[in-house]
């Protein structure tokens, strides 16, 4: 079948990488959208608590070092990158003051950088357990 063959193995591979991350972001981030005001100081902060960001990078941090157990750095950083600063950047153009694009660029930059490094860490452990 299709996905005994390499390409379809990796196909899938890589639409799964995607859908985890999309999931990932729905589930810790995508469904607050309400700020908290401190009623001393009147400061507003949010969306996100710091529980929900902490849990969004431990999930997104598992989903690069499986998927680069399995695929390839150079599949699973970019798709993760991508998708997650899609998802993310989709959400936050609500905002009224245009901040976002700033944001979407930090988001592209750490997402990129720490699906890189992990999926890359994964897959050479890999590669040194199957030799």
């Amino acid at each position: 079948m299709a996905l005994t063959t390499g390409w379809g193995r990796r196909g899938a591979g890589v639409l799964a990488v995607a859908a985890a991350t999309a999931a990932t972001w729905w589930l810790w981030l995508g469904w607050d959208t309400g700020y908290q005001v401190d009623p001393v100081t009147g400061a507003m902060s949010g969306p996100y608590q710091g529980w929900q960001v902490i849990g969004c990078v431990l999930c997104l941090g598992a989903i690069a070092a499986v998927g680069g157990w399995l695929l390839s750095p150079w599949l699973v950083a970019p798709t993760m990158t991508v998708t997650f600063t899609a998802v993310w950047s989709a959400d936050a153009a609500r905002d009224e003051t245009g901040l976002w694009a700033v944001g979407a660029v930090l988001v592209f930059i750490g997402m990129g950088v720490g699906a890189t490094v992990l999926s890359t860490g994964a897959w050479l452990t890999a590669r040194h357990w199957r030799r």
